[in-house]
């Protein structure tokens, strides 16, 4: 993924406090910083990390123009005016990637790294259970199938059960009968089977695993455009994604099934839609720093419905790091940093420092494989939840099949009965 893509992009202004002028450009915002290009020049008038950032907020300058001002370490101060299409949204994308830090400290200004025997074990342990999970959840979809036939098969002679009756009340009390029909079945029975009816569809009704929360992020939320981002949350449930404002209201629920499409435009953002016919469609779009926990589970879910678009293909052009990509730290300097982090002694015996240097730069397991392993441990979660909640449902459809069928042996032998004392 190349850190120099923007994930996201506003036209506006920015002050130049040396010359005491604005200059239009635009202003973006990549995986790691945040940039300012003029329109005229074409250069960058001002880039910072995001790690650097240490305010952000929307004032107003001195003439009175409503601007976002981001205070860098230093206390040195950035002014954005004219925002497109608002400040509100600029700021509540901006603050909303550097307070979730998008990447973890260590991982910036890394080189790249050999593969670690112990990280590809491990991914390949996770790979054989997320596919034995897999081939248990088919078998499981292939034995609710069989349960559904012989439910539907129940039904039919349950059906079939209910003429019979019929064609035997009418034998019991033909026409010519002076007194009305016989009451063979009083009517508390007739109650009673009512009531074991709903009883039954009540619990083959129940889901309590479809309601089970498999991931909840945080996201910067819009319904339609971009004219209206605002912070919310994202939740990921077995049979529905929700969408929550930032006090935790549900906005919209979209069932599993009416879900149309899932676009990516990038790993930060993707649109969810609900198409109708004859009036607008639903549409909510969510970016979001931690959207990649989120995408390892929608990619198993809403696998034929989820599309990437252009504009992701050109997050997966580059790698992640490069071995250029440094912030004026020198490599003794980042020795030295990585020693501290991995606890290591600062005093190293002559001769030793090669095997420090081999130890620190090959660790177990990378920061990239540790962020595969996280979404292999999602994508098991997801699918141990579906199995879960399809072994609920199974456990519901025996249980009614179980009353069926005592409810037809008994409903038999009523008429078996019935019929003798007919003969």
């Amino acid at each position: 993924m190349s850190r120099d893509v923007p994930i996201h992009s506003w036209p506006g202004s920015y002050y130049i406090n040396t010359e005491k002028r604005w200059e239009t450009g635009t202003l973006s915002l990549t995986r790691t910083m945040v940039r300012f290009v003029s329109n005229q020049s074409k250069e960058s008038l001002t880039s910072f990390r995001l790690s650097r950032i240490m305010e952000i907020k929307m004032e107003s300058s001195s003439f009175i123009f409503s601007t976002l001002t981001v205070l860098e370490e230093g206390n040195v101060k950035h002014w954005f005016g004219s925002l497109k299409p608002n400040r509100v949204v600029v700021y509540n994308v901006v603050e909303h990637f550097w307070r979730e830090r998008l990447l973890s400290p260590g991982s910036e200004a890394r080189g790249a790294e050999c593969k670690p025997s112990k990280g590809s074990e491990l991914i390949s342990l996770v790979a054989g259970a997320q596919k034995r999970l897999e081939d248990t959840g088919r078998v499981l979809t292939h034995q609710g199938e069989q349960f559904d036939n012989a439910m539907q098969g129940l039904e039919k002679i349950d059906s079939d059960l209910g003429v019979a009756d019929k064609l035997l009340s009418e034998l019991e009390s033909p026409p010519w009968w002076p007194f009305g029909k016989l009451p063979w079945k009083t009517q508390q029975e007739a109650k009673a089977e009512d009531a074991a009816r709903a009883a039954a569809r009540s619990a083959a009704g129940k889901g309590s695993g479809r309601n089970k929360v498999i991931a909840s992020i945080p996201a910067v939320v819009t319904k339609g455009g971009d004219s209206d981002l605002k912070p919310g949350c994202l939740l990921v449930l077995v049979s529905s994604l929700e969408v929550l404002d930032i006090n935790c209201q549900l906005l919209h629920r979209f069932e599993r099934n009416d879900i149309d499409e899932v676009r990516v435009h990038s790993p930060y953002e993707i649109t969810v839609r609900q198409r109708f016919i004859g009036k607008p469609d639903i549409c909510y779009r969510f970016l979001s720093a931690k959207m990649p926990e989120a995408m390892s589970v929608l990619e198993i879910q809403y696998k034929k419905k989820v599309q990437f678009t252009s504009e992701y293909t050109a997050f997966r052009a580059t790698p992640v790091s490069s071995p250029c990509d440094t912030e004026g730290q020198t490599w003794n300097e980042g020795l030295l940093q990585m020693c501290q982090d991995t606890e290591l002694p600062l005093e190293v015996p002559a001769g030793a420092l090669s095997q420090l240097q081999v130890h620190v730069l090959q660790p177990s397991v990378s920061q990239a494989e540790a962020q595969e392993l996280k979404q292999m441990l999602m994508q098991l979660k997801t699918l141990a939840l579906e199995a879960e909640t399809e072994l609920e449902r199974q456990d519901d459809v025996l249980n009614d099949l179980t009353s069926s069928t005592d409810r037809a042996t008994m409903h038999i032998e009523k008429h078996t009965c019935r019929m003798k004392r007919l003969l």
